[in-house]
């Protein structure tokens, strides 16, 4: 795995895409609040509703797209501070989910200042959407952890050499 270059873009999206690990799809699961879930995708469409039982429905399902399907519904209402709290959700999600895997934090740093782009096509808001100028905010969030396992190395080695 070659480091690239400071001033390159990753873009990632398909399970065949290079980066693959750094979609809410990739077979990586999360521990949150003593409960596993397959992917960040399971944990983050089940934190949209407060309905316990549509919740775990959600988070039993088999795959990814199982629980974006499950997470779409209308016919459970939305918790009503969604759009306030969806960025930290997924935030949080994603911190968690590259210090549970250390192989997934190597990677995300090995991609040193690069800009890190969530390719969907149909999503302008997590991705960079139809014409590329999204708010690609998945992949703001994965810069901001990748600034954060950066710093926190960074201060572990100098607590080391003390």
């Amino acid at each position: 795995m070659s480091t690239p270059p400071s001033s390159s873009t990753i873009y990632f999206y398909a399970q065949t895409d290079a980066y693959s690990e750094f979609s809410n799809f990739a077979p990586f699961g999360v521990s949150v609040e003593d409960q596993w879930w397959r992917t960040v995708e399971h944990y983050f469409q089940a934190q949209k509703f407060h309905n316990a039982e549509y919740r775990e429905r959600i988070r039993l399902s088999n795959k990814p797209k199982d629980a974006k399907a499950l997470g779409m519904t209308r016919k459970i209402p939305l918790r009503d501070d969604w759009e306030e709290v969806k960025d930290q959700i997924m935030l949080e999600a994603v911190r968690i989910k590259f210090k549970t895997h250390v192989d997934l934090k190597v990677l995300l740093l090995s991609t040193g200042d690069a800009q890190i782009v969530e390719n969907a096509p149909m999503d302008s808001y997590w991705g960079c959407g139809p014409d590329g100028n999204g708010l690609n905010k998945l992949g703001e969030i994965l810069m901001h952890v990748r600034d954060e396992l950066r710093q926190k190395e960074s201060q572990e080695d100098a607590d080391s050499q003390r």
